[in-house]
Parts: C-alpha cells; structure tokens; sequence
C-alpha cells in the first residue's frame, strides 16, 4: 500500500518536454466494426465477434494481449502499435510516433487495410469516420471492460450533464493527433493556439450527419454529444486560452475535477472517491492508500478536452472524416503547429476569443457547421486562413526536408469543402439521399476501408 503523498513536481513531470531531437507525430484512428448488409456494430463475443478477431490478430501479426479483469481489449504490437477497442466494440488504431506526415500516414493506411482484410474474414466491415451511423444506444453490445461500468454510473450520477456520454463512449469515432512539444516556452505556444483554434477545426471537419439511420438535422452528433458528457472535463478547456499557460495551470484545473476510476489491487478499475483529485491527494483513497504518479496518469485520461495535455498534445477536436480524406487532419495540425511563423499566425488571429465565445460556437455548431459564428465572425472565413497557414507551414517543412511533397496534397480536400461550402457531413447526407439510396449496405460499401 503506497503511504507517500504526491509532490507538485511529480504532477508536473507528466507535462515535461519530449526528449526526442525533433518533433514527432502521431495518429488514432477509430473504426466501427460493422455489418455490411446493415451497418450495425458486431458484437464482442461469439464465434465471430471482435474478441476473435483480436485472437486472430494475435495469432498472426504476433504482439503482446492487453487485457481489463481478464477481458481481451487489445493488442500492442512489436512496433508500438497499439490495436485497442472503445466502450462500443470501436477498434482504435494508434501509430508508433513518426518523424513525418507521409510515414505516418503511410503506416497508418497499410495497418488498417490489413486489419480491414481480417475483419473482412469474420463477415463484418471496417468503416472509420466519425459516429456508427445505424446503431441505437439501447442495441449497442458493450464491450465487458470493467471501466465501463464505472464510467457510465459516474455519467448517470451527474444527471444531465452526463446523458450523452454512453453514445460518445459507444458510438462515436475519432481521428486523433498527437504532437511534442520541445520546452516549456514551446508548450504554451502550441497549446495556445491549439485550443483556439479547437472549434474552427471542429466546424471544418463535421461528419456525423447521421444517427439511426436518420438525417436529424445535425452535421456532427458527435460535437453534439460532447456538449452533454460532463462539460467540465469535455470541450473548451479554459485554462488553455491563456496567452502564458503553463503547466500549473492545467494542473490546477485537473487537480479540481473528480476523478472517475482508478485501477483496484485485483486489476479491476472501481469508482474513485467522490471528492476532487486535490481532496484525494490530501486524504487517499478509502482504504488508506495514497494516489501515485500511475492514478495522475490515469486521472488525467478522465478529460476529454479539444486538446489534452499530458507528455504530448492530443487534438481531439475533429469528427473523422471519410477514409481517403484522413490525412487531412494530421496535416491541418503539423502545419499549424511545428511551423513557428504560421503557429504564431494563427494564434494572432483567434487570441481575441473568449472561453465564452468558444463554449457558444460550440453549441451552434452540431447545426451550423462552417456557418457558426465565433464572436463576430464566420467560421468557414476563419477556417480558410488556418488551412492557407497550414499549408505554408507544411510548404516551409518540405523546403526543409522534413516533410515530403505529397504532404501538402494532404489538404486539398478541406479546400475543396472551403470552396464548395459543402462539409463532409453535408456531402454524406446528399449522397444519402441520392446515390446511395438511404440504403445502409451503399452506405458501408462507399465508406468501409
């Protein structure tokens, strides 16, 4: 039983710079695993279920079984891939870190073609985008992952606040960033403009026009379900717009939120304590015990933040977008980010925003998509001057040689939502109500990988 308090500088350590020579990059890509005929999500048990088919995965690309209370729900492969489900049988891809976006991508691309021919095997389809689009949250065959339950009594707890987290744990689909940071001072630069510029990403990149097979209204009921699963861990991070945030800061943020779980001595995770982290830090947990680093790791992957800092910086803003168009979103963030001049640039131009302006956007903008107004201004005019700053900041690495030509082809598809003003979401939903037919077999077949 640990009886040793955490220090102020061990909290920090979680936030110290990459130790790597130069900045890296990293890509999570989640993907339903679905019936092709319906596009319903397949189960985790059974003879055809995505607990076989991460055996097979085992079995034939090797790897090292990740397991909760005894459940298979991964796998980490012999190159720091990780094969990883969600709440709702979603299976997460997550690269080795690259020094490039055509390496990472590349990657990327050829292990999920290869996941998607397995899957292929069992019957079922690998559709990646942002939400399972024909399932309902009272069908959903929950994985047996013991955080699970937890999780989703905590959300029943909080009352409203909480009434959408078991479809963003079940239904919804992310493609993720993860980007270094060099020093401190690197730190809040990135961070900064990261989190500005969170919600006009979100608008550019709404995909989930489509729940139970309907067309609601909304571009993205992902972003809507977001606003409905504990605000004060989800969405806007107000700390982060701070022009000198630092590493205190999030720390006195986090250190006032409860946390949720934390993993018991029989390897079971079971609800924390209903009090602040800082109040457990004071008085342990019910048994006596004190929290270690290991509870602060785990207490800080409970906040689900446009941005959420930890050893790197994960941008978590953007619906995913369809298969082909993925490499957008890296590319949107590395030239925004690992090019000084177009970083700056773009914090220049959104600094002005308040936490409340940014929280309001993101009510309007499950509906309104590129339309929203943030403060005074339209998103879809916001949204063009960061995509012309990511791709001279992708340009200036490629003049460098840090990245490859093909990179800046990475971000030809947002201009062509810029300038046809039709988003992914609104050309999903065209294309259901004509092409494919409000037919969920079409539907798989043009967007499965």
């Amino acid at each position: 039983m640990n009886t040793t308090r955490l220090q102020r500088d061990e909290l920090r350590s979680l936030f110290a710079p990459s130790a790597a020579p130069s900045e890296r990059i990293g890509l999570e890509i989640e993907s339903g695993i679905v019936d092709p005929e319906t596009g319903l999500a397949a189960p985790y048990t059974g003879r055809n279920g995505v607990k076989a088919i991460l055996e097979t995965l085992i079995a034939e690309w090797g790897g090292e079984a990740q397991h909760d209370a005894g459940e298979l729900i991964g796998v980490k492969l012999s190159d720091d891939v990780l094969i990883g489900l969600e709440h709702g049988g979603q299976v997460e891809y997550s690269s080795a870190p690259a020094a490039d976006l055509v390496t990472v991508v590349d990657d990327a691309r050829a292990a999920l073609e290869r996941l998607s021919e397995i899957v292929k095997r069992f019957g079922w389809a690998l559709l990646p985008g942002a939400y399972l689009p024909f399932d309902q949250i009272d069908r959903i065959p929950w994985v047996p992952m013991s955080r699970g339950r937890v999780m989703r009594d905590f959300f029943a707890r909080i009352g409203d606040a909480g009434r959408d987290a078991p479809k963003i744990l079940s239904m919804s689909l992310c493609t993720q960033v993860h980007l270094d940071f060099l020093s401190h001072e690197d730190f809040t630069r990135k961070l900064r403009m990261q989190a500005a510029a969170s919600p006009v990403v979100a608008a550019l990149f709404v995909n989930s026009p489509l729940q139970n097979g309907r067309l609601t209204g909304l571009l993205s009921h992902r972003s809507h379900d977001w606003l409905w699963t504990d605000p004060q861990r989800c969405g806007v991070m107000g700390p982060a717009l701070r022009g000198d945030v630092g590493a205190d800061h999030i720390i006195d943020w986090a250190l006032r939120l409860p946390m949720i779980y934390y993993l018991g001595p029989d390897g079971r995770y079971q609800p924390a304590p209903d009090r602040p982290f800082a109040t457990i830090l004071e008085r342990g947990f019910e048994d006596g015990s004190m929290p270690t680093f290991a509870h602060w790791v785990s207490h800080m992957t409970q906040t689900w933040t446009h941005v959420r800092a930890r050893r790197t910086l994960e941008l978590r803003a953007a619906d995913g977008p369809p298969y082909q168009h993925i490499p957008a979103v890296p590319a949107l963030w590395v030239g925004l980010s690992y090019h000084p001049p177009s970083r700056d640039a773009a914090w220049e131009l959104l600094r002005q925003y308040s936490v409340e302006e940014q929280r309001t956007a993101m009510l309007r903008l499950p509906v309104e998509g590129l339309h929203t107004m943030l403060g005074g201004d339209r998103m879809d005019e916001l949204a063009r001057e960061l995509v012309r700053l990511a791709r001279a900041g992708l340009r200036a690495r490629v003049e460098a040689g840090l990245e490859r030509p093909k990179a800046l082809d990475y971000l030809d598809p947002l201009d062509e939502v810029l300038d046809t003003g039709e988003t992914f979401a609104e050309q999903c939903a065209r294309r259901w109500e004509t092409d494919l037919g409000r037919d969920p077999r079409r539907y798989v077949a043009a967007f499965r990988v």
